[in-house]
């Protein structure tokens, strides 16, 4: 396997990453990150308190360079969980920013301070391409979080399979703020543009100015999830900038949840630039993206990318041959993006395959031409109601569409009659004036199909959601 970072082989005063006020030519990145790679080179794994800042791309990358496995920390991890991801993962050391405070569970740990003026050797990549590059652990349905092993070929495949659907490259200049402990944003967002020779810039925290700016001011992509484009969505109105600072934009990339269609249009309305949306996990980095160019497809994650098989498997195992875009499947893929295993954990390894398939947890259609709609995770977004199998995310969308619907989520719950009837949470635009129950399921039933519509309404203040924009499902409850 070719190295990682080619730029980094012979680095050049090429701006490489611009993060906050620091800025950072491959040059210096080489030097900082080899570095930290003299210091921490041979030792077990190390943990990386990963802030939005350039030190996080150093310690990462300076990992990456000592063939030393990264672990990503959230920093708002709370105590039981960081405990149990240091017990698991075992690193020698911390990896930080000079003014980062610390929890009291990594008090223990040696702290190594990223230096982002240091001047090390060049230090040559790890050739064994199935060594592990990062551990990052991701949260089940049930127990705690398993550390997911992705190794420098799975990093690589995913990233190469990117640039080829996307005509990714070294001119290219990406804009984010996405959060440095996720695959979105550390992998795709940081080592991404690395790869490539090309420049990232890290707003370090979203805003509809920071992306105004840097999109006017050089840049080629956008990479966001869906509550940042319905930020952006919601000030096209009013900032005739920012629609041309998007409408500039070589490539919008949407991903980590569904982008609602209603923002779809509203951003190609007002910038002539069609939002693309990629679909991935932790464990499978990404399987599927709708190429640039195309007709606007809001609702599909595209055809899979180079080097990903991927099919729709029934409950009972059979595999799906249908591509009418209505028969539902759990997804499962295999290729070389996959992840090796999780963490001390071979029970959970073997359960997460079917043979060498990857069984993803989600549920999908397939349309005519092969691209994949995702309709939900199986665990909580595969209702099954009077005899019919229905994914939540098409009801959400059309709930969305509804004028009087601000934000909206759909689960399952369950009824005699029907075995589980479906509930829409939903967020009124005007809470004076909500849409009433009766409103919502005639909509629902007008745009899909009477078994479709809610037939409970929930009202709430707000969704619950994780930082990457996600609904937290399982805290949506019968009491709200």
């Amino acid at each position: 396997m070719s190295a990682l970072f080619p730029a980094l082989s012979d680095p050049s005063d090429r701006p490489a990453l611009r993060c906050g006020p620091h800025t950072l030519t491959y040059g210096e990145l080489a030097r900082a990150a080899g570095a930290l790679a003299a210091r921490i080179g041979g030792s077990g794994p190390v943990a990386v308190w990963a802030t939005p800042t350039a030190h996080t791309a150093v310690a990462v990358v300076g990992a990456l360079l000592a063939g030393v496995p990264a672990v990503p920390l959230n920093p708002r991890t709370g105590e039981r969980e960081l405990a149990h991801i240091l017990d698991d993962s075992k690193p020698a050391a911390v990896l930080t920013g000079a003014g980062d405070v610390l929890p009291a569970g990594l008090a223990g740990l040696p702290r190594i301070v990223v230096d982002l003026a240091a001047s090390g050797p060049q230090v040559a990549e790890p050739a064994d391409a199935e060594s592990p590059a990062l551990i990052v652990y991701t949260s089940g349905t049930t127990g705690p979080p398993k550390g997911v092993l992705l190794s420098r070929r799975a990093i690589a495949a995913s990233l190469d399979a990117l640039a080829g659907a996307w005509s990714w490259t070294a001119d290219d200049v990406l804009v984010h703020a996405l959060p440095l402990f996720h695959v979105h944003g550390l992998i795709l967002g940081i080592l991404g543009p690395l790869r490539r020779g090309g420049e990232v810039r890290h707003l370090g925290a979203f805003s509809v100015e920071g992306v105004a700016r840097e999109l006017g001011g050089g840049g080629t992509m956008l990479f966001g999830v869906p509550t940042m484009y319905h930020r952006l969505a919601d000030a096209l109105a009013e900032d005739p900038g920012l629609a041309g600072a998007l409408a500039g934009a070589r490539l919008l990339v949407s991903g980590s949840a569904a982008l609602p269609v209603h923002d779809h249009e509203r951003i190609t309305a007002a910038t002539g630039r069609t939002v693309v949306e990629r679909y991935g996990m932790t464990e499978t980095l990404m399987n599927t993206s709708v190429r640039p160019g195309g007709a606007p497809r809001p609702g599909t994650v595209g055809p899979p990318l180079a080097g990903v098989d991927l099919r729709l498997v029934e409950e009972d195992g059979s595999v799906l041959e249908e591509l009418d875009g209505e028969t539902v499947g759990e997804v499962q893929v295999r290729g070389p993006n996959l992840f090796s295993g999780y963490l001390n954990r071979p029970d959970a390894t073997a359960a997460a395959f079917d043979g060498d398939w990857f069984r993803t947890g989600d549920v999908a259609v397939r349309e005519a031409d092969g691209a994949v709609r995702l309709v939900g995770r199986r665990a909580t977004d595969l209702i099954k109601s009077g005899g019919y199998k229905i994914g939540a995310g098409e009801i959400e969308n059309a709930l969305l569409d509804h004028a009087g619907v601000r934000e909206a989520a759909v689960t399952g719950e369950p009824d005699p009659d029907l075995g589980e009837r479906i509930v829409a949470w939903v967020v009124p635009e005007d809470e004076e004036r909500p849409p009433t129950a009766e409103e919502l399921a005639d909509h629902v039933a007008r745009l899909l199909a009477p078994h479709k519509r809610p037939r409970v309404v929930r009202l709430l203040d707000a969704l619950p959601r994780n930082d990457m924009g996600k609904v937290l499902k399982k805290s949506l409850t019968a009491g709200g």
